[in-house]
C-alpha cells in the first residue's frame, strides 16, 4: 500500500531552520505531484507548498513565501521542506501529500490530494 512517512521534526529556535522528509513507498513518485500542508488545533488544514512530479516547478502559500523551499529527488522517492527564518506562527503539524493532478490551480486544496503522511510536528519557541 502507499505510504508516506515524514522525518525532520522537532524544536526550534525563532529564526532558525529545519528540513523536513518524506519518503514515499507503494507509488509511482515521479506520477504524482508532492505537496507540504500544515495544521494546528485552531486553524484548518493550510496549504504550504508543492512540487511538481518533475520537479521542475513549485508553488508556495503566501505566509511562506521566500522562506520555505520544496525539492524532490525522484531517484529517492523523497521530497524535502527547508524551513529557513522561522516564526512562532510556523509552529505545527507538517503533513505531505501526492496527488496526481497536474494542474496546478488545484495544488492547494487538500482536497484534491490522494496520499497522506502522518505528520510531523515542529515547534518554534521564543
Amino acid at each position: 500500500q502507499v505510504q508516506l512517512v515524514e522525518s525532520g521534526g522537532g524544536m526550534v529556535q525563532v529564526g532558525g531552520s529545519l528540513r523536513l522528509s518524506c519518503a514515499a513507498s507503494g507509488l509511482t513518485f515521479n506520477s504524482y505531484v508532492m505537496g507540504w500542508f500544515r495544521q494546528t488545533p485552531e486553524k484548518e488544514r493550510e496549504f504550504v507548498g508543492a512540487v511538481a512530479k518533475s520537479g521542475g516547478s513549485t508553488t508556495y502559500g503566501d505566509s511562506v513565501k521566500g522562506r520555505f523551499t520544496i525539492s524532490r529527488d525522484n531517484a529517492k522517492n523523497t521530497v524535502y521542506l527547508q524551513m529557513n527564518s522561522l516564526k512562532p506562527e510556523d509552529t505545527a503539524v507538517y503533513y505531505c501529500a501526492a496527488t496526481f493532478r497536474d494542474y496546478s490551480i488545484m495544488w492547494t486544496s487538500s482536497d484534491w490530494y490522494n496520499y497522506w503522511g502522518q505528520g510531523t510536528q515542529v515547534t518554534v519557541a521564543l
